[in-house]
């Protein structure tokens, strides 16, 4: 019996909402499947046949020691998603790659720590001389933590917030605030080894003058939806663009392209999470179960 496991972190335990469903479908396609942490010393990972890259959420603050954990795993099992595509996704810098790959893209502006904060806010603000609002985040970042939303109003503050950034030697973006997520929200697509499961609408995270979130990840307001065509269109783009960007023969086990509309109402990319996004199984019926076969084929069909 083939056996795997879904991996989270020490700090994850009891808040992957996408464990349970899994475990139960995984099981039900006759898979020996255990949860375990990336952060777990004690796990013997040469033990399993894949490991799934889940909720392995704390891993910001230790990007290297986890990606040393990733190429020590690759070494003694498959890693799923694996470790270029990792490398390539912990970094929001591959939002340049795809934009010059012709994606549409929420127009976004890198800082490196050895920049200067105040100017390169004011270069970005005079840049977009419309947006009304902004947002300062790190390149290297997850669940909206570190990241705030402000008022132009609001430069100096927001400077000292970059700057705090840099002065930790993170990378940082600066991005307009398209105000039609308030209204509309994201679009969420999840793609299965580039086959499109289902859908879900996330509410706004970002609330004016609320600062960043302190928890792992921010609170989420989670409805399934249909997307739009025009949205299932731009998501196979960028499904297609990273697997140009990256090389890859076949697009990854599983992907998640978030969307957000422009002030011009066109679609455009705010994410692709490639390394461990939640999935939102619990709101598409059978969901968890497409997951399933999809990771037996890709191991060849071993589950018994």
């Amino acid at each position: 019996m083939t056996r795997i496991a879904l991996v989270t972190a020490i700090a994850a335990a009891g808040v992957d909402d996408d464990l349970d469903p899994l475990l139960d479908a995984c099981a039900r396609a006759g898979f020996a499947v255990q949860v375990r942490a990336w952060d777990d010393s004690t796990v013997g990972w040469s033990r399993f046949d894949a490991a799934i890259l889940r909720s392995p959420w704390d891993y910001v603050p230790r990007l290297g020691e986890f990606l040393d954990w990733c190429t020590r795993v690759s070494s003694q099992t498959r890693l799923i998603n694996p470790l270029p595509v990792v490398r390539w996704n912990t970094d929001k810098h591959y939002l340049a790659d795809l934009a010059a790959r012709g994606v549409p893209v929420v127009p976004t502006a890198f800082v490196e720590p050895d920049g200067e904060a105040l100017p390169a806010l004011q270069d970005f603000l005079a840049a977009h001389a419309d947006a009304a609002e902004f947002v300062v985040k790190p390149s290297v970042g997850a669940g909206s933590k570190d990241a705030q939303r402000y008022a132009r109003s609001q430069e100096f503050a927001a400077a000292n917030h970059l700057a705090r950034l840099l002065d930790a030697d993170r990378s940082a973006m600066l991005q307009p605030y398209l105000t039609s997520v308030d209204e509309h929200g994201e679009t969420a697509l999840m793609y299965f080894a580039g086959e499109f499961s289902h859908a879900i609408r996330k509410g706004a995270l970002l609330r004016r003058d609320e600062g960043a979130t302190n928890h792992l990840f921010a609170a989420e307001a989670i409805t399934p939806r249909v997307p739009s065509q025009d949205e299932l269109a731009l998501a196979e783009r960028v499904i297609a663009a990273a697997r140009d960007a990256l090389g890859l023969d076949q697009a990854p086990l599983y992907a998640r392209v978030d969307l957000i509309r422009d002030e011009a109402g066109n679609a455009c990319l705010l994410e692709l999470e490639l390394c461990e996004p939640s999935l939102f199984f619990a709101h598409a019926a059978g969901s968890a179960n497409r997951f399933a076969a999809v990771l037996a084929k890709t191991l060849g069909g071993a589950a018994t």
